[in-house]
């Protein structure tokens, strides 16, 4: 007798083992493939987006050409995507993008659409919300919340070796590893040290610039903080590449 309940309690152990790894790869099959058609979704809507807008101006031909890098490095990694986290970063790569169509359309002056999920690279880097202009080496730089002749580069938040930089528009993208229009012999560091620091004077700072970064409140010193802190500290070089939103 006890060896009928011994077999139908491993009958029944082996039956629920099975059933677990069934349910199991079923759900991680949901996942993939939930993970994949939200990814396939926001590329889509990307696509749609770079081939039906144009424009002249400086601001949205480079806007254009950050989307359209987005969405191409989106396409071939949702060709090589196998897991759901592969479908997760090509998701992140074509909704970068979209910010970059934003950009674009507002650089046109026409509505820049609805809002998108914020980017995980951008979470904490807070946004410009005024004008800033600083010489660095005889150079000269600027940023600012607005496209402009001065200010064509769209940047959507992000961090540099772990410091936050706010989403804009800069004169030039010393943020990438090519540094464009002669930053490069200057470097990314003094740059963004002069940008965001207020070590150097800049008036774009209040005095209470350190304080308010401290409790976490820079949106009176030139940007919405978004919660991150970038004090005076050493920003290094880098390369955002594809960010990020």
């Amino acid at each position: 007798m006890r060896g009928i309940w011994f077999l139908l309690l491993v009958a029944l152990l082996i039956a629920g083992f099975v059933w677990w790894r069934r349910e199991s790869a079923a759900r991680r099959e949901r996942e993939l493939a939930d993970a994949r058609a939200e990814a396939t979704r926001w590329y889509e809507r990307l696509g749609g987006q770079v081939m039906n807008l144009h424009g002249d101006e400086p601001a949205v031909r480079q806007a254009l050409a950050d989307a359209g890098e987005r969405y191409t490095a989106a396409g071939s990694q949702l060709e090589q995507a196998r897991t759901a986290k592969q479908y997760e970063l090509a998701r992140e790569t074509a909704l970068e993008g979209l910010t970059y169509i934003r950009a674009a359309r507002t650089a046109l002056g026409i509505d820049p659409g609805p809002e998108l999920p914020q980017l995980a690279a951008a979470r904490g880097a807070g946004a410009l919300t005024m004008e800033r202009e600083v010489n660095v080496q005889g150079q000269t730089f600027r940023a600012g919340p607005q496209p402009g002749a001065g200010t064509p580069y769209y940047y959507p938040g992000g961090r540099m070796q772990g410091r936050p930089v706010p989403a804009g528009w800069y004169s030039t993208p010393w943020w990438k590893t090519g540094l464009a229009a002669g930053a490069g012999v200057i470097g990314g560091m003094l740059i963004a040290d002069a940008l965001f620091s207020p070590a150097f004077g800049d008036p774009g700072y209040d005095a209470g610039y350190a304080d308010g970064m401290d409790a976490g409140d820079g949106g009176a010193d030139g940007f919405d903080d978004g919660g991150g802190d970038f004090g005076g500290g050493d920003f290094g070089g880098g390369d955002f590449g594809g960010g990020d939103f």
